[in-house]
């Protein structure tokens, strides 16, 4: 008698990829850290190096994308205990001890997944023309940083992403959202800290986390090789991404201090608008190779870097209207990234 076949079993993850990046970025900025160079003029920019790991994967219902990366910055973004570039700040004084303090370590991990409507519902309603799909989007942010203000921002965000097709089999995703900044550290307005006021709940916390107001976010990134390219050019892809977020309350929420120690912040606006990527493995093995080592180039530029208003926070200001220059990013760096 002939035997049937056992249908294969679908695997449960129709794609995992994994990479690992290294990048060097040359200007790049940590607010409230910055240096007076000898001709009186303001250095708000720090080297850094970037260590990222980044995995996605796609499942029957959606997808999900982890990012972690190390940010070390040089002299001019230090570790604690120096509050500025090689110096440290007696708040009982006001008298400042030069000091030679490591560039401060940086951490920051997101997470996205999304929940197709097409795969849900079981249906291709929602494919109409270049809109792909529309899904189901929850995230959480989380970042801690070794500098004398110990960050420790900790984020959620839901809502909607729109997938659309592009040519080449690029994509574009907007995604609408809810955002909420639920806890962060700010060691400058703990009590005791010397620099905060000593009535817990009104000019001081007491363990120093802050929480911010939930507000609106709008995320959107974009991927497409340049296939119009001859095929023997066909190693380079154009990708980016830009990030909108709402003003999320006062700068040091919720202490019910007066401006200009408390004004509100501002709209942040983080974008990687364009990376242009040679797929070396390509170029050099062959197709089956595609992208496991990527050189690239990027441009980055982040306005109110975490929120604070570049052009009113006292963090981003020597003096009203006289910027540090350090809540402005906007640099071009590159990188390598390796798929494993």
């Amino acid at each position: 008698m002939p035997v049937k076949e056992k249908p294969q079993e679908k695997p449960f993850f129709l794609l995992i990829d994994d990479r690992l990046t290294f990048s060097w970025m040359p200007k790049g900025a940590d607010p409230g850290y910055y240096s007076i160079r000898p001709d009186g003029s303001v250095n708000g920019t720090t080297a850094r190096q970037v260590y990222s790991f980044t995995h996605f994967d796609i499942w029957s219902y959606g997808t999900n994308f982890f990012q972690i990366s190390m940010y070390k910055s040089d002299h001019n973004d230090p570790a604690n205990p120096c509050t500025n570039a090689g110096e440290i700040f007696n708040p009982s004084t006001f008298t400042l001890t030069p000091a030679s303090c490591a560039g401060a370590t940086d951490f920051y991990g997101l997470f996205r997944s999304t929940f197709g409507w097409n795969e849900i519902f079981g249906t291709k309603a929602f494919t109409i023309g270049p809109l792909r799909n529309i899904s189901f989007e929850v995230g959480m942010d989380g970042q801690t940083a070794n500098t004398s203000l110990a960050s420790a921002k900790r984020a959620l965000v839901s809502g909607l992403q729109f997938q659309f097709t592009l040519p080449y089999k690029g994509f574009f995703n907007v995604a609408p959202l809810a955002y909420w900044e639920f806890s962060n550290h700010n060691a400058f307005a703990q009590c005791g800290s010397g620099f905060a006021g000593p009535v817990p709940g009104v000019s001081c916390l007491v363990d120093g986390n802050q929480s911010y107001n939930p507000t609106w976010a709008v995320e959107t990134n974009y991927y497409m090789d340049l296939g119009f390219l001859p095929e023997s050019m066909q190693f380079f892809a154009i990708s980016g991404r830009a990030a909108w977020y709402g003003k999320k309350g006062a700068e040091n929420n919720p202490l019910p201090i007066a401006p200009p120690f408390n004004v509100s912040t501002g709209v942040e606006f983080n974008s990687e608008p364009i990376r242009l990527t040679f797929d070396a493995s390509k170029a050099i093995w062959g197709p089956k190779w595609s992208h496991y080592v990527d050189l690239w180039v990027a441009y980055r530029y982040w306005q109110n870097k975490f929120g604070l208003d570049h052009a009113k926070s006292t963090v981003c200001n020597i003096a009203p209207g006289v910027s540090n220059n350090s809540c402005t990013e906007s640099t071009v760096y590159s990188g390598l990234t390796l798929k494993f």
